[in-house]
């Protein structure tokens, strides 16, 4: 049996590198990659030790969504045509996920669909990820939904319940692969921020928080460094000029506030777990964070991961920067709320995640996660 796996950013690497690893020398994997994001790809490529069999290079500067679709199917399409393999194996809601899933269905190939059923019920939000992953749900042969939520997302969209296996996130066992690397290696980050130090993690990068909600955010990170000097604010700005121009802009002069360069995967864990508390607009993020006992503060006004918010680990802040900067401080001001989780399991998943998905292709099916 030949398993074609896709992927084009960082996050798809990510959670699709575990999915890799329990394959090999079970089966014929062919790893192909569109280098959607070309920088921070290499990146995550390089904390898995991954080389791709394939590499697209579909990204252009300054392409439109549509010119990348077309540039996507019309590679991936050429690919599948010469590979012939017997499943496709797509991750998220990405551009590169829902081409590959919809050029495999024009050739018959069944498509694997891993962290499936995930939704806002809002197209706009996120956009164009909410739509990307509904239609892929409707394309994809079998759905591998992380948590028993996704998976009633899925069937109350009429999908077939024997098409849907709950598999926990593959995620949580990404981070205990680069958990137990860190311990052996020498990482910049840990020398530049060790110590007893307390520390607040910052990332944002999603589109619907470009242009004026940027600047707010801004604003609303100036106000709070301001008002909690006694921490350390860490932000490694996003490579994407609509999130650096204005952060660069508005914040390089806050003194207790480190903009830094974008960090490898190993790096982004590690300042995870060294961190009081992380404001971030990631869903990746708002997964990680929870296996190192750690709350997020969510600057978006939907999110597709509401386990987080049900288990206590995330607050849905919204983009405004009086909804951040009350959420930030709920957190901050209330040292007993953040001390409570860290006994809590991840409601993500168990770090077995990517065997349940192996053992459903290769017909050696295992218990389903129960969460």
């Amino acid at each position: 049996m030949s398993v074609a796996i896709v992927f084009g950013t960082r996050p798809e690497v990510i959670k699709l590198a575990p999915v890799v690893a329990q394959l090999r020398g079970r089966t014929d994997v062919r790893v192909i990659s569109t280098g959607q994001h070309r920088e921070m790809l290499a990146q995550a490529l390089n904390s898995f030790d991954l080389i791709p069999d394939l590499d697209l290079d579909c990204m252009r500067a300054g392409q439109s969504l549509n010119e990348l679709s077309a540039r996507l199917i019309n590679g991936l399409d050429a690919c599948f045509a010469s590979e012939r393999p017997d499943w496709v194996v797509v991750q998220g809601d990405t551009t590169t996920a829902f081409c590959a899933a919809l050029s495999a269905f024009h050739r018959g190939i069944p498509v694997a669909h891993v962290e499936a059923g995930l939704r806002t019920g809002n197209l706009a939000s996120p956009f164009p990820e909410e739509a990307n992953r509904s239609m892929i749900g409707r394309i994809a042969t079998r759905s591998f939904a992380p948590t028993s939520a996704a998976r009633q997302h899925l069937l109350s969209e009429h999908l077939p319940a024997e098409s849907i296996v709950v598999t926990g996130n593959t995620v949580v066992d990404a981070i205990e692969h680069m958990r137990n690397s860190w311990m052996h290696a020498d990482l910049p980050v840990a020398r530049r921020f060790d110590g007893d130090v307390r520390r607040i993690l910052v990332t944002c990068h999603r589109r619907e928080n470009f242009g004026g909600v940027m600047v707010e955010i801004c604003a609303a990170l100036r106000r709070l460094c301001t008002a909690y000097r006694d921490y350390e604010w860490i932000f490694p700005v996003h490579l994407n000029p609509a999130v650096r121009e204005p952060v660069m802009g508005e914040l390089q002069d806050v003194s207790n506030l480190r903009l830094i360069e974008p960090v490898d995967y190993a790096s982004s864990l590690y300042l995870i777990s060294r961190s009081t508390l992380v404001v971030t607009d990631s869903g990746g993020i708002q997964e990680e964070a929870p296996s190192f006992g750690v709350p997020t503060v969510v600057m978006r006004n939907h999110t597709e991961r509401r386990e987080g918010v049900d288990a206590g680990f995330s607050t849905l802040a919204g983009q405004t920067a009086q909804g951040i900067e009350s959420a930030v401080r709920e957190w901050l001001d209330e040292p007993g709320r953040l001390a409570s989780l860290r006994a809590r399991p991840n409601p993500y998943g168990d770090g077995r995640a990517a065997a349940r998905i192996a053992g459903e292709l290769l017909g050696a099916p295992l218990e389903n996660f129960d969460g």
